[in-house]
């Protein structure tokens, strides 16, 4: 029992690194707003809305998992191999502006991490924020590097990551909740957000601020480089597709290893930014618009000076870590949907480039306001184009022939490589076959129908209430 145990965890480890990287898109300085905006408002009570957001994603990214580990290729690929040209470049075309959208707001919380801790201008802050493409470009290629190389770049993003949560456990130190259970209650169902327009408001604000676009495309793609590994040691060669042998010994534990990176990580993220809001900032009217450069201020004011230099040091190293994170999903995305035969620096630079220049032209004319500005739009295209990129993902790992794989054991003479659109359709009705079914069942598409549709039309809610006028905090 002690031996299994033994194994089984050191087989675990080995997969520590994808839902790591994952859990970044889910905690980047875009949520921070929203997040004190409801712990200034309504204390505790929006924490369940956090842990649904999160169930949500969890959902969302496991389907990826599935999609990535079973058909050898990211969500941008399979667009690209099953979806109608047309089709495919639309959805692109929505996906690249979920980067830019994103990317956004990687560099306008890190260009103001960088003005509080050295007081450099918020236009050299934005410039600096180039140099995150660097490490990407010297650690990560998914395809066509050593295991080892992407481990390491994997554990330098998990060390901004656990500077990040550092930051805010110190946070949650120099706090003080008098009654305990009030926080645990706020994890639990209420009705304020039924019973008060701005809460309904706020919390579809912190779901659309969780759960983002651009994740998708990542997570799908993260998995293959374990895949890649596991056949080439056995093999001696990586297919178009994953062998099933591979495909039985990574699923279930990069299921386990997102589900629990994502709840121990980006949920206590969100929950500690709220819980401190909360705490210290319930009831204060300059609070509840409050932006990042604010809630800096609010912090060194009701806390201490320490709280806000901790804030300051937490938004650095998320906005480092997300900046990196979006970046290699912007590859991601433009090789996936377009087949780029670029160099992979050529990408990345363009994908980094685009995001900067519009926080470039906004800094100049507007200053500080106009980031603000720019974040709180960022925020809406999010909202809109998530459902767009979504409903693929649902599909292909719904469909029988995308999600089949054939059992590699029942002819050892047939070379699994396919080419064109054999990629994308194993040849399952050939009764020489045996092939496996991984597509989902009726329940977890019906369930990720239901999400994607709640997902959907409350994000379109949202914005439209904001283009009527309402106070929407995105």
């Amino acid at each position: 029992m002690i031996q299994s145990t033994y194994n089984v965890m050191n087989k675990f480890v080995k997969f520590i690194g994808p839902g790591i990287l994952v859990s970044v898109a889910y905690m980047d300085p875009g949520n921070y707003s929203t997040s004190v905006s409801g712990g200034a408002q309504y204390r505790y009570q929006l924490l369940f809305t956090i842990f649904v957001s999160n169930i949500f994603a969890v959902l969302l990214q496991c389907l990826c998992v599935k999609l990535g580990t079973v058909t050898g290729k990211d969500l941008a690929e399979n667009c690209r191999v099953n979806l109608p040209r047309w089709l495919n470049y639309t959805i692109y075309a929505f996906a690249e502006l979920a980067i830019i959208a994103t990317d956004l707001a990687e560099v306008v919380g890190t260009a103001i991490a960088l003005q509080i801790l050295f007081n450099i201008p918020l236009i050299w802050g934005v410039i600096l924020t180039v140099l995150d493409v660097l490490i990407i470009l010297l650690f990560y290629k998914p395809e066509g590097t050593s295991l080892k190389k992407v481990r390491i770049f994997e554990m330098f993003v998990s060390f901004l990551v656990a500077c990040t949560v550092i930051c805010f456990c110190l946070e949650l130190f120099k706090i003080d909740i008098p009654t305990k259970m009030d926080v645990f209650k706020g994890y639990l169902p209420n009705k304020v957000v039924f019973e008060d327009k701005q809460a309904l408001y706020i919390s579809l604000g912190i779901l659309g601020a969780t759960v983002m676009p651009h994740s998708l495309y990542l997570g799908s793609s993260l998995v293959k480089p374990r895949l890649h590994d596991y056949d080439l040691k056995k093999y001696g060669k990586v297919s178009s597709r994953p062998s099933l042998s591979a495909i039985n010994y990574s699923l279930s534990y990069s299921y386990a290893e997102l589900i629990i990176s994502l709840f121990l990580i980006a949920t206590f993220v969100n929950s500690a930014i709220l819980i401190v809001a909360g705490s210290t900032l319930y009831g204060q009217p300059d609070a509840a618009d409050a932006d990042l450069l604010s809630i800096y201020e609010l912090l060194k004011y009701y806390i201490s000076p320490t709280a806000g230099l901790i804030f300051a040091l937490a938004m650095l190293f998320s906005g480092q870590s997300a900046g990196i994170i979006c970046t290699l999903a912007g590859q991601i995305v433009s090789e996936g949907f377009l087949e780029w035969s670029l160099p992979a620096w050529s990408v990345r630079l363009y994908t980094r480039m685009i995001a900067i220049v519009p926080c470039l032209i906004v800094t100049l004319t507007f200053g500080e306001r106009g980031i603000s500005d720019i974040l709180n739009f960022s925020q809406v295209v999010l909202s809109l184009i998530l459902p767009i990129v979504a409903a693929p993902l649902i599909y292909f790992t719904a469909n029988k022939k995308i999600m089949t794989v054939q059992d590699e054991n029942t002819d050892e003479n047939i070379d699994s490589t396919v080419t064109s659109s054999d990629e994308a359709t194993p040849l399952i009705n050939n009764p020489q076959y045996k092939s496996v079914d991984f597509s989902n069942s009726a329940l977890l598409t019906n369930s990720a129908v239901f999400v994607w549709a709640l997902i959907g039309g409350l994000n379109v809610y949202l914005v439209f209430s904001f283009l009527l006028g309402e106070d929407i905090h995105f």
